[in-house]
């Protein structure tokens, strides 16, 4: 018999899991090698090539990007919105994975955005045009500030100059239709979430708090990037991070939290589905996948 050719399917994207009596599913937007060299701030070269090495990773390790879609019942919820055609051809897959999930663009009531990065606001909008044409975005007033400032964009590393584009870009359509609403603070914003504040990454990050039947899903967008390294090592930062020190802190609140409360977590750049719990071991902490479900039983 001839060899079998190697198979062109796509890999699944989607992972659904329970939260009380809510449905929720990991969506991955696709993945890409992550520059740990040059975009680490804190680490040496050693302590990079240490943890690596620890959790079997290669250099450049790869990172997910992920998002996460929450069906209420009543509502249909999407967090985060991927990184649309602004990292290239290999990510942009949210649409794709919704659909392959069982759900549609049309069908999404609201979108939450932890923060204003291209790679979590740049699937909102396709040529000008809104991909989730019936949702409600609502993100941190902070950010769209910010990222909506001409005079923070000169203020900035040049490197962050397209972020401030694709911020603009992404959320215009929205706003135009008046389906912008920003969220001003922490505290409840309705469906049993609640917007936890947790700046450095951007000015405005925001985490969500979701709770159902006393179990809650913290969603923590970019607290953390790569979690070999952060872990461990949770003073360590990225030069994305607006403010490296405020990042530093708000990291090491939701950790502790996370860890003591027991919460499920679900993170942008954690290797997909980017759902489980984090551990306190003395001051450093270790990620727990979560076990793996072939149906959304419990």
């Amino acid at each position: 018999m001839a060899a079998a050719d190697v198979s062109t399917v796509p890999p699944p994207g989607f992972y659904r899991f329970k939260v009380g009596q809510l449905d929720v599913t990991a969506l991955s937007d696709g993945t890409h090698p992550f520059p740990v060299d040059s975009v680490m701030v804190g680490a040496s070269e050693a302590q990079i090539d240490q943890a690596l090495e620890h959790d079997f990773l290669g250099k450049p390790p790869v990172g997910s990007i992920n998002a996460f879609l929450i069906n209420t019942g009543k509502k249909l919820i999407l967090v985060d919105a991927g990184a649309g055609a602004l990292y290239g051809d290999c990510c942009g897959q949210v649409v794709q994975q919704i659909k392959a999930a069982g759900y549609s663009p049309e069908q999404v009531d609201l979108v939450l955005i932890t923060h204003l990065h291209k790679d979590h606001v740049g699937g909102l909008a396709s040529n000008g045009r809104a991909v989730f044409p019936n949702a409600v975005v609502r993100a941190s007033k902070v950010d769209v500030d910010y990222w909506s400032s001409s005079a923070a964009k000169a203020r900035a590393p040049a490197f962050l100059a397209s972020f401030f584009d694709a911020a603009v870009a992404s959320i215009a359509p929205y706003k135009a239709a008046g389906r912008l609403q920003v969220i001003t603070g922490a505290g409840p914003i309705g469906d049993g979430i609640a917007a936890v504040t947790s700046p450095g990454h951007t000015p405005g990050h925001l985490s969500y708090a979701i709770t159902s039947q006393d179990q809650t899903l913290l969603v923590i967008g970019d607290l953390i990037h790569v979690a070999a390294l952060q872990l461990p090592h949770p003073d360590v930062t990225v030069k994305y991070d607006t403010d490296g020190a405020a990042a530093r802190v708000s990291r090491s609140s939701v950790l502790k939290s996370a860890a003591e409360n027991r919460y499920l977590i679900a993170a942008a750049h954690l290797s997909f589905p980017g759902v489980g719990h984090f551990r306190r071991v003395a001051d450093t902490f270790e990620w727990v996948p979560v076990n793996y479900e072939a149906a959304a039983t419990h």
